[in-house]
């Protein structure tokens, strides 16, 4: 059992003696996620694997509020606001948009590349660097714009 996972088990334990209903309610369904990937992969997880399966659930979780959001429904907005904010507690420190920039600035320069073309080689060497760090659609607009503009 990763680290990650164990630390999820004894806040879930701690959630349930203390009775809070949503905090439990999330890293149950966090518990049940890792232990399908673990039995999908039929070995325990990594905590990279751990990440990687925490961060499809925050993907899941965002394209949810943006839906609700759309659709009017305030309270379930929340609702998955609060699991988001839970999940995200597990998930490694995020990059930021000036980190991710400096990256890509450093990938291109060693690439020596510019231009539109070149995205994909870019994005190639980029992404094993960034992976569980950051959102993959914002490393993709980061390079994009450094590459349109130089």
């Amino acid at each position: 059992m990763s680290a990650v996972e164990d630390k999820i088990t004894a806040d879930y334990t701690a959630a349930m003696k203390a009775g809070i209903e949503g905090r439990k309610n999330t890293l149950r369904l966090m518990r049940a996620a890792i232990k399908s990937a673990a039995i999908d992969k039929r070995a325990p997880l990594t905590d990279e694997e751990v990440w990687a399966v925490l961060s499809k659930q925050a993907k899941q979780r965002k394209d949810s509020i943006e839906q609700y959001a759309a659709g009017g429904r305030q309270d379930l907005v929340d609702e998955e606001k609060a699991e988001l904010t839970i999940i995200e507690e597990y998930l490694p420190q995020q990059l930021g948009r000036a980190e991710i920039e400096a990256l890509a600035r450093e990938v291109i320069a060693s690439l020596g590349v510019s231009g539109a073309g070149a995205m994909g080689q870019v994005m190639r060497e980029l992404m094993p660097r960034t992976k569980g760090k950051a959102d993959g659609k914002l490393v993709n607009e980061v390079v994009r714009g450094l590459l349109t503009q130089v």
